[in-house]
C-alpha cells in the first residue's frame, strides 16, 4: 500500500512539474486565463488547508469526500464566468453540475453530510490503511500521510481533471459543433449509468442490513453479503467505470474545441484512471478477506468494463 501511496504522489509531481515547468505540451495562457488559473490555484491550496485542519482536529479523515462532488462545480463555474461565459464552457458547467449534485445526493443519503460540518460518515478505507501500515499508527506518521496523500493529492486530482475547461478555453475561437453534442450526450449517459450502479448498491446495502439487523433470513446476494446482479453482474465496480468515463469524456471537450488529441489537460483524467485502479484493488482486498466468495467473483466478472461471454453461473 505504501509503495502506492508513494507511487500516486510522485506521479502527481512529477507529471504536472514536467508538463508546465518544462513546457512538454507549449502551455499558453492569455492575461485573463492565467488571472482564472491562479485564481482557482488558490481555492484549491485554501481546501487543502481546510480539508487538514477539520479532518485532524475532528479525527474525521473523510472530509475530502465532502469536496469531491462539489468543488469541482466552483471551479467549472467560475472558468465559465471568466471567459465571458463561452458556450461550451457554459455547457461544460452544466454537465458539471448535473454530475456533482447527483453525486452529493448519494454521498448524503449515506451519510456522509452533518448538520455539524466537520462530522459525517468516514469512509472505511482509512481504517482498513491504518491497520495495514503500522507505521501509520503513530499521530505524527498520520498527519503526514492526511497532509500529502489525502489532502494534498486527492484535492489536487479533483482540481486537475477539472482542468479540461480551461484547455477548452484556449479554443474558444472553435464554436460548439456536433463534436461537443455528442460529446455531451455520452457524459449524460455516463452520468445515467453511475447513477444506477449506485442506486442499485444502496438498495442492496440498506436491504442487507435491513435483514440482518430484524434477524430476518439472507439469502442469494444477501447471504454472500455483497451485490453480483443487474450492472455489477457485467462489472465489479460499475459505479467507478463510469465515473471514470464521465472525466474522460470531459477531457474530450478540450480536445474538440483545441483540435489536440493530447493536449496538457489529460494529465488529470490519466491520474484519475491510475487512483480507481489502486483504489478498487486495495477495497477488493478488504472484500476478499471479509465474504468467502468474493474471490470467485473477481475471478468471473470484469473490474471495470463488461465483457461478452461472461460465466453467469460462477454462484451455482
Amino acid at each position: 500500500m505504501i509503495r502506492t501511496v508513494l507511487f500516486l504522489i510522485i506521479t502527481l509531481f512529477g507529471v504536472v512539474s514536467l508538463s508546465f515547468y518544462y513546457d512538454i505540451f507549449n502551455v499558453t495562457f492569455s492575461l485573463e486565463q492565467e488571472e482564472a488559473l491562479y485564481a482557482m490555484i488558490k481555492l484549491y491550496l485554501f481546501s487543502v488547508a481546510y480539508c487538514f485542519i477539520v479532518s485532524e482536529l475532528a479525527v474525521n479523515y473523510s472530509q475530502v469526500d465532502k469536496f469531491w462532488s462539489t468543488i469541482p462545480i466552483a471551479y467549472a463555474w467560475y472558468f465559465a464566468y471568466a471567459s465571458g461565459m463561452n458556450d461550451r464552457l457554459l455547457l461544460m458547467a452544466v454537465l458539471v453540475t448535473a454530475w456533482g449534485v447527483r453525486l452529493t445526493y448519494n454521498f448524503g443519503r449515506k451519510g456522509g453530510f452533518s448538520i455539524y460540518f466537520w462530522k459525517g460518515e468516514e469512509d472505511y478505507r482509512w481504517v482498513e490503511v491504518r491497520k495495514s501500515m503500522a507505521f501509520l499508527k503513530g499521530r505524527f506518521t498520520w498527519g503526514l500521510f492526511n497532509l500529502f496523500f489525502i489532502c494534498f493529492y486527492q484535492l489536487g486530482l479533483i482540481f486537475l481533471f477539472t482542468l479540461p475547461i480551461l484547455a477548452a478555453w484556449q479554443g474558444m475561437d472553435q464554436p460548439l459543433y456536433w463534436a461537443d453534442y455528442l460529446i455531451a450526450l455520452l457524459m449524460l449517459f455516463a452520468i445515467v449509468i453511475e447513477t444506477i450502479a449506485d442506486e442499485q448498491q444502496y438498495n442492496f446495502q440498506t436491504e442487507k442490513y435491513r435483514r440482518i439487523n430484524n434477524g430476518e433470513k439472507l439469502d442469494g446476494d444477501y447471504k454472500l453479503g455483497f451485490r453480483t446482479t443487474g450492472l455489477w453482474a457485467l462489472s465489479r465496480h460499475p459505479n467507478f467505470a463510469a465515473e471514470q468515463l464521465i472525466w474522460i469524456l470531459f477531457y474530450c471537450f478540450s480536445v474538440s474545441a483545441t483540435g489536440l488529441w493530447f493536449n496538457w489537460s489529460v494529465i488529470g483524467s490519466i491520474l484519475l484512471v491510475v487512483l480507481f485502479k489502486n483504489s478498487a484493488d486495495f477495497s477488493e482486498g478488504i472484500s476478499s478477506r471479509k465474504y468467502p466468495m468474493y474471490k470467485k467473483y473477481i475471478e468471473n466478472v470484469p473490474m471495470f468494463l463488461p465483457l461478452f461471454g461472461l460465466n453467469t453461473k460462477w454462484k451455482d
